[in-house]
């Protein structure tokens, strides 16, 4: 990200998205846009931040600047490509160091279950940069899953990704009720209240690898790690913290906080 005392702004390949300060002029956006395509020749549209992501597809909202008029992205990453509409679906350039430090996690031969997978970052790059046996990829927004069928084409990762749309809670009582349990499970979760362990539990056995992603103060890491241990109860599973760590800050004094545990 870079910044200056009123705007920031985020790459994804072709499309610079900047979010302004609120007493900025349209003359002083249009300047500003002008001057990014400018610098940098790749960049062919400036769209303008206007809403954040909301609810649980994660939509957010936007406003075309100048350029290009499209929000069809063409992002690269890790070996990979993708392609997806900036606001119909979610996807965070910031977390590819993160995509890529799970990839380097998963062992050879291994099943692994990506919740809220969005148009399927994770399960590719993992796929990519693995020998992950097959990765299961779920996600709710139907235009996401379009996107993540159209991925899988593009990084040639058909035989090893398969995408599942639908609400997580459904699918994971569909793979309980049939037996199928994995030996990694990545939750990548979006800012919800609810912290669906419980599904991620029901589809662990021994030794399963819990990548787990949630949302507090700086203050608050170890209310995160007491909120597992207690679902991890409820669930009559006993677990063992393998790692902590922070995974970006998503606002001033909140951070985006990774825990890492095995079912034992």
């Amino acid at each position: 990200m870079t910044r200056n005392s009123f705007h920031s702004f985020d790459r994804f390949g072709n499309i610079a998205l900047v979010k302004f300060s609120r007493d900025v002029k349209i003359k002083d956006k249009k300047e500003f846009a002008n001057k990014l395509l400018n610098e940098n020749p790749a960049m062919r549209t400036v769209l303008e931040k206007v809403g954040g992501f909301k609810g649980r597809l994660r939509k957010q909202e936007t406003k075309y600047l100048l350029g290009e008029k499209t929000k069809e992205v063409l992002y690269k990453e890790n070996g990979c490509v993708f392609r997806f509409n900036i606001d119909k679906t979610y996807f965070s350039p910031r977390l590819s160091n993160e995509r890529k430090e799970i990839a380097g996690l998963i062992k050879k031969g291994e099943e692994v279950l990506v919740m809220f997978a969005g148009v399927a970052p994770f399960p590719i790059v993992i796929a990519r940069n693995s020998k992950a046996e097959k990765i299961f990829s779920v996600e709710i927004n139907k235009e996401a899953s379009k996107y993540a069928e159209m991925n899988i084409e593009l990084n040639k990762v058909r035989n090893r990704v398969e995408i599942f749309q639908g609400d997580v809670k459904r699918i994971a009582d569909k793979f309980h009720k049939n037996g199928k349990k994995f030996d990694v499970i990545v939750m990548p979760r979006p800012q919800l209240k609810e912290s669906f362990l419980h599904e991620a539990f029901i589809l662990s056995k021994k030794n399963t690898r819990i990548y787990y992603y949630d949302f507090c103060g700086m203050e608050e890491k170890e209310k995160i790690i007491e909120k597992i241990k207690i679902e991890a109860k409820k669930n009559r599973k006993k677990i063992k913290i393998l790692k902590t760590k922070i995974a970006g800050e998503i606002a001033p004094y909140k951070i985006r906080f990774r825990v890492d545990f095995v079912v034992l």
